[in-house]
């Protein structure tokens, strides 16, 4: 509530200075989607997500049951074997959060796949928004898909699909 009476105060506030300037919209989820490439990314991206998964989760199955075989056997355990299998317990669990980071982490293997596959074609989307904004004279481009305060938008000002032909995509 907070947030959308702010979001009103401040569109009422930059249209009564904003008589002159020129706005328009862009989808980048829906340039996204008729974008080859990037489909590919994404499903490539969504497989090594499943991949990933699977490993930690039969990680933490592993742990799971080594836990579980502890707890039926401790009462017949030393002391010293009770040590060692907690620690082996602990040893796999810190395993899995490991590979957990490794692969879903801000610098893991997945961030490095987003880097590679995404980045490119984010980065040609915003230099074609770039070139049309200055081409046509847009003070302002706002994204659709992210601008969750957007209710309402005249479809005219919607450049997704200039922004598709300047990328070389026709729809």
């Amino acid at each position: 509530m907070r947030k959308s009476v702010l979001l009103i105060m401040m569109l009422v506030t930059v249209s009564m200075a904003a008589n002159a300037q020129k706005f328009a919209l862009i989808d980048t989820e829906y340039i996204m989607k008729n974008i080859p490439a990037a489909q590919s990314a994404n499903e490539q991206m969504q497989q090594a997500t499943k991949k990933y998964q699977s490993e930690i989760e039969a990680l933490a199955k592993e742990a799971q049951k080594m836990f579980q075989d502890y707890q039926a056997k401790s009462s017949t355990l030393s002391a010293a074997q009770k040590t060692k299998k907690e620690d082996e317990i602990v040893a796999k669990e810190k395993a899995a959060a490991e590979l957990k980071r490794n692969y879903f982490g801000p610098e893991g293997e997945l961030a490095k796949m987003r880097d590679k596959l995404i980045t490119p074609i984010q980065d040609d989307i915003y230099e074609a928004v770039k070139a049309i904004s200055q081409q046509y004279g847009y003070d302002l481009v706002v994204d659709r898909a992210s601008a969750a305060g957007i209710i309402f938008a005249n479809p005219r000002i919607d450049i997704s699909d200039e922004i598709l032909r300047k990328l070389g995509y026709s729809n």
